[in-house]
């Protein structure tokens, strides 16, 4: 299952965020390989394709795609080195598919900022410079444990030291080692030390209703230097407010928008955003089948052939494909049903080259 560590300074808003994204749990019994730690939360993506194809098929269950979100404690400076939690806490993010950041974007002078003040780039600094002292701590270990390897010119272990030296100079010069120039053989090489600024990164801006929001207006300096430090780095980032999403976390259809609206919250559904750019971040994509038993969300990457989308279900799917039948899922609907759109030319058989395409309602043949 995918995984994303919601991380932050202390303060900012990432277990009330956590809480919020908790209420649109799943139920367990459909992910049997799930944990019940109370600092995991697995929720559904959000997919109203998949309620239209259960009503299309009077499927007796829906079950949509999931990421698990992580709650991890606190980051503070220092936590490479040991303060806080340390090496507990980067431990839990080494686990992790990727990393949310939660950073605050309100000033509100109940809730203490750790720094004493409110600054957005200073706060992903300290973050992302912990991360990249721990990963630097990670390739220097790693590289005194290859001595005797790369005496006898192990052609693996020299590979692995040739990238361990780029790491380590982009680290130096506070550089992620995802945006290091490794080959991909180097990238192959290094895998293994589950490096945490490999991971991809989705920052969460996360505003408060009733107080000063950084993006309340353009002029902010704050937000500008924020904005340009999230151009530069060709970052990804959703806003939300997390105090909100968690009171209404609990609410469904026309209440949720009527409180929405009655607590200023504008029409978006910033947990929603945020799921969908989690799930957007790792390049990920949905196809689907239905039938009278279930409709369910299947997980991919992007441009997948037809059997590799298959093995999701199950390892036959891919190693014995014969062939999948293919429609797109608003076609199908459009249609009426699966014998209209066979009959129309619409319903089309794809062989082990098809690259399936995000909303594919798809029946393999093996």
């Amino acid at each position: 299952m995918l995984s994303i560590g919601i991380v932050g300074l202390p303060n900012v808003g990432k277990s009330t965020l956590f809480n919020a994204l908790t209420r649109k749990s799943v139920p367990a019994e459909n992910y049997p390989f799930c944990t019940i730690d109370p600092s995991v939360g697995v929720v559904a993506v959000p997919d109203e394709r998949l309620e239209k194809l259960t009503v299309f098929s009077h499927s007796a269950k829906t079950i949509p795609a999931v990421i698990e979100f992580v709650d991890i404690a606190g980051l503070v400076k220092g936590a490479a080195e040991g303060e806080g939690l340390g090496n507990k806490f980067l431990a839990h993010i080494r686990e992790t598919d990727a990393i949310a950041q939660v950073v605050r974007i309100f000033e509100d002078g109940t809730i203490t900022h750790i720094d004493g003040s409110i600054d957005p780039v200073r706060d992903i600094e300290v973050i992302n410079l912990e991360l990249i002292l721990a990963d630097l701590q990670s390739v220097t270990k790693r590289m005194g444990s290859l001595t005797s390897e790369l005496k006898k010119e192990d052609k693996k272990a020299v590979l692995e030291a040739e990238a361990i030296k780029k790491l380590s100079v982009a680290f130096d010069g506070g550089i992620r080692a995802l945006d290091c120039d490794l080959s991909e053989e180097e990238k192959i090489a290094i895998k293994t030390l589950n490096l945490l600024t490999m991971k991809p990164m989705l920052y969460v801006l996360n505003r408060k209703a009733g107080a000063k929001n950084l993006n309340d207006t353009s002029d902010d300096a704050r937000w500008q230097t924020l904005m340009a430090f999230m151009e530069s780095k060709g970052a990804q980032y959703v806003i939300v407010d997390a105090g909100i999403e968690h009171e209404l976390s609990e609410l469904e259809g026309d209440d949720r928008a009527m409180f929405r609206e009655e607590l200023d919250a504008g029409s978006d559904d910033g947990v929603n955003d945020l799921i969908k750019g989690s799930y957007a971040l790792l390049g990920l994509m949905t196809y689907l089948t239905t039938g009278p038993d279930e409709t369910r969300a299947w997980t991919v990457p992007y441009a997948c052939t037809a059997p590799e989308a298959g093995a999701a279900i199950h390892t036959d799917f891919r190693d014995r494909f014969i062939r999948a039948e293919v429609i797109h899922w608003d076609t199908l609907l459009k249609v009426g049903s699966y014998a209209a759109a066979r009959e129309k030319g619409l319903l089309r058989t794809e062989g082990k080259e098809y690259v399936v395409k995000d909303g594919d309602v798809i029946e393999f043949k093996v």
